[in-house]
């Protein structure tokens, strides 16, 4: 079920300052930022040579980021991202396994114009995982 790792997300408290960091302090390569108000957050995306860093900034107190900030101020890990060729049945196969996707269970349209889903942290070792349809 599971592809390649897609990314790994880290929510930051202000994302100027964190590209100004990837890109003077690591000379990254960092793309525009993307704001995604239905997802509640801007975003850009540290490219590596084989993955990228997704780095995520509220866009208001109601963002889920805002209430991972408020507990760990200085910003952190938030997610993991692993691409699947059928987002559908990988849904279907969690749901049959007892693992709860997040909101309402809809794929949403993620920063990469893909559709993408959420598997509740509690069921992935306090890990959130997003997993991410790609073309076989």
């Amino acid at each position: 079920m599971l592809g390649r790792l897609n990314h790994v997300a880290l929510a930051v408290p202000d994302l100027a300052a964190a590209i100004r960091s990837y890109e003077k302090t690591l000379g990254a390569t960092v793309s525009v930022p993307l704001m995604l108000p239905e997802h509640g957050v801007t975003v850009v995306f540290v490219e590596l040579p084989n993955t990228k860093i997704e780095l995520l900034e509220a866009l208001g107190p109601a963002s889920p980021i805002a209430a991972f900030l408020a507990k760990s101020p200085k910003g952190g890990m938030h997610h993991i991202c692993y691409e699947v060729t059928d987002l559908p049945a990988a849904t279907a196969r969690l749901v049959e396994s007892g693992a709860r996707i997040l909101g309402d269970g809809t794929p949403k349209i993620g920063a990469h114009g893909r559709p993408v889903i959420f598997i509740h942290p509690g069921d992935m070792f306090g890990t959130l995982i997003e997993l991410e349809e790609v073309s076989p």
